[in-house]
Order: structure tokens, then C-alpha cells, then sequence
């Protein structure tokens, strides 16, 4: 058997994520290699945290780039904040708000859950009769963009219900970042989470992650050690503190740092607002041209998410056929549904450098075509 390099070809990503990259993030990556504790290295650390601070809008000092992808941030918040037997108000619209309970779940904790039906935001009446029910609840959990159905959840109003409440927050913003507003400090949220292969138009395998001077404190004062050491973020902190000599806890993915750190600058070059105004506007576009093509949207239209669309699968309309057409004949990716709308509905995605004019006349054109065969 023989071997050859692997050349893929040149997609059109507008599914539920990975996203199209950058050119010049994906050039970043193959720029020279440095030691992970080399000086120069140091400093693009320093800056890419300072980027990231303005992504998520804080000036959390505890602002870094998880080594893994966004799954491993969801744990890093919880396995770092939540202890056994702690209480945890955890809101449940899709499969996403499902893993948050997984991970309550799994470090013995004691998990309260408000579920919403798919494809609606969290409601938030009833996340406060679940407050007023439990007032020993430590945390309140919940996922900003639902990227399983598209709903945008309202995480101003959700961090206001925990801070009164004494709680802290956990949020998913794994397809918010950089898509829509997501201000950390404005909102009072504690922890965060989100991935680099969204709206950050990065190359997957990266998830940042802020906590608030709360929630650190609260890691501090935890009564038992973290149950994972690579994701114990008193450790990892040591790695990318900005004074001081950097202690060795893992040797980081260099080039795709590298990597992070462009897309960041893009994102800072853009402009936090008018990147939103862009995905908005692409959402826009995207959404009249469905609407044209009789393709209705599962999320009504307060509570849509601009960078993920879902839409449902007219009857009759083979949903496999259809994406296997797309890919094959057009080297264009759209989402599959997930859990309750599996079969059932495309997820269509505008992130990051994929919220383009180009990218949307191509789905509509292409959706056309494949449709009136």
C-alpha cells in the first residue's frame, strides 16, 4: 500500500461549524514553529489574551485559550467551578444545554434543569420560578447560541436573574463569539466558553474561555481538588500569566495559536460592531432568499441566531440526497439537524469570514437548483 499527502478540495463551509478560515489564519499556521516557552512566543501570548479580552469585552485577567476545542471549555467552567453535592439551575433548549447537564451530572452535582422547547430561546419566566424554587443553587447554566437550533438566547437578562440571586453564571457562547453581542463584564457573566471554528473563522481545536474575579475566587475556595488536572485552571493560569516567569503545564499548540491570534487581529481590524452588523446583514439576505425559495425557519424571528440558520426539510425533500448533491456538486456544506430535529431541518450557517455576499447567492442558487429536481 502507498501513501500520498493529503490535498482536500476547496469547500464552501455553511454548516453548523467548522466555518471557511481565513486565508491569513491559515497562512499563520505555517510560519516557523517556536519552543512554547520561547520569549517571542511569550509576547504573541500576551497579545493574543488582550485580544480575546476584547472579543468577549472584560478585562477578566483570567482570559486564555483553552488547548482542545469548545467541548474542553465547557468542562474547564464546570469541572473548575462545580463541586459535588453544589446545586446547579441548568437550562436545556437543545442538545448543547443537554452536555451542560452531562458535565453536572458527572461531578456529582445536583442538577436542577428548565427545559424549553427546541428552537425557542430560554424562557425566562421559568428560569426564575426555578430561583425562586431553589435559592441554595450555586450556579445558573446556559447556552447563548443553541447550535443545535438557532435560538439566541437573552444572556443579559439570564446573568441579571443569577447575580441577584447570588449565583454565578456559566455560559455557552460557542457560535456567539464574535457573531453577535457577547459583553462579559457589561452582563455580569462569570464563566465563559466559546470555540475558535465559529464566528472567529479560525482553525478548530481552540476554546476561549474568561472567568470573573467570582468565579476565580470561587476556584480558590473550592473544598476538593479539580477533578482534571490538564483542565485545572489554576494550573493552566501559571502558563499564561503576563508577569513573572511562565511555569511549564503543557506544551501549547504553537502554529495554532499562531492561527488564533490572526483571527483575532481580523476580528479587532473589523471591529466587534461591525462584525455583528455584517452576520446580521448576511442573515438577512440569506433569510429573504429562503423565504422566496418556500423554506420556512424553525426559530421565530426575535429569538433567530444571524450565523445559524435552521430551516425546516420540505415534505417529501430527501434530506441526505440533497446535502450529498450540495457536497458533491457544488462543494457546499450544510448542517444536518440535530437531536429532536434530525431529519427534519438544515442548519445553515453565516460565521465569520463565511458571512459573505458570495457564500449566500451560492446556497440560495445552488438550494434552488437542487430543489426544483
Amino acid at each position: 500500500m502507498s501513501f500520498h499527502s493529503f490535498i482536500p478540495p476547496r469547500r464552501t463551509l455553511m454548516g453548523p461549524g467548522p466555518s471557511d478560515v481565513y486565508p491569513n489564519v491559515l497562512a499563520a499556521q505555517s510560519r516557523p514553529t517556536l519552543g512554547h516557552l520561547d520569549p517571542l512566543f511569550i509576547g504573541m501570548m500576551d497579545e493574543l489574551k488582550a485580544l480575546l479580552q476584547y472579543a468577549f469585552q472584560t478585562s477578566n485577567p483570567m482570559t486564555l485559550a483553552i488547548s482542545a476545542p469548545g467541548s474542553a471549555g465547557m468542562e474547564a467552567c464546570f469541572v473548575n467551578l462545580v463541586e459535588p453535592g453544589e446545586k446547579v439551575i441548568v437550562c436545556r433548549n437543545g442538545v448543547f444545554g443537554g452536555r451542560m447537564l452531562e458535565n453536572i451530572k458527572r461531578l456529582g452535582a445536583e442538577a436542577v434543569v428548565v427545559d424549553t422547547p427546541w428552537g425557542r430561546a430560554v424562557e425566562l419566566d421559568k428560569v426564575k420560578a426555578a430561583i425562586s424554587a431553589h435559592p441554595d443553587a450555586k450556579f445558573l447554566a446556559f447556552v447563548h447560541a443553541e447550535t443545535s437550533t438557532g435560538a439566541l438566547s437573552d444572556a443579559k437578562a439570564l446573568c441579571a436573574m443569577a447575580r441577584e440571586a447570588g449565583m454565578l453564571s456559566i455560559v455557552d457562547a460557542v457560535t456567539s463569539l464574535g457573531g453577535v453581542p457577547v459583553k462579559v463584564d457589561e452582563w455580569g457573566i462569570d464563566a465563559i466558553y466559546s470555540g475558535s471554528q465559529k464566528c472567529l473563522s479560525c482553525v478548530p481545536g481552540l476554546s476561549p474561555v474568561s472567568f470573573s474575579p467570582a468565579a476565580v475566587e470561587k476556584i480558590k475556595n473550592r473544598r476538593s481538588p479539580v477533578q482534571s488536572w490538564f483542565l485545572d485552571q489554576s494550573l493552566v493560569m501559571g502558563y499564561w500569566e503576563g508577569a513573572g516567569k511562565r511555569s511549564y503545564h503543557h506544551t501549547a499548540p504553537v502554529n495554532a495559536l499562531y492561527a488564533l491570534h490572526e483571527a483575532l487581529v481580523q476580528l479587532h481590524s473589523e471591529g466587534l460592531e461591525q462584525s455583528w452588523q455584517r452576520h446580521r446583514q448576511m442573515h438577512e439576505r440569506l433569510a429573504e432568499g429562503l423565504g422566496a425559495l418556500g423554506l420556512d425557519f424553525i426559530v421565530p424571528q426575535g429569538e433567530r441566531l444571524p450565523q445559524l440558520n435552521t430551516v425546516t426539510i420540505p415534505q417529501g425533500i430527501d434530506d441526505a440526497a440533497v446535502r450529498a448533491t450540495l457536497l458533491n456538486d457544488y462543494n457546499l456544506e450544510i448542517g444536518a439537524g440535530l437531536g429532536d430535529f434530525a431529519g427534519k431541518a438544515w442548519r445553515i450557517g453565516l460565521m465569520g469570514y463565511g458571512a459573505r455576499r458570495e457564500n449566500v447567492t451560492l446556497c440560495l442558487a445552488a438550494l434552488a437548483e437542487v430543489l426544483n429536481k
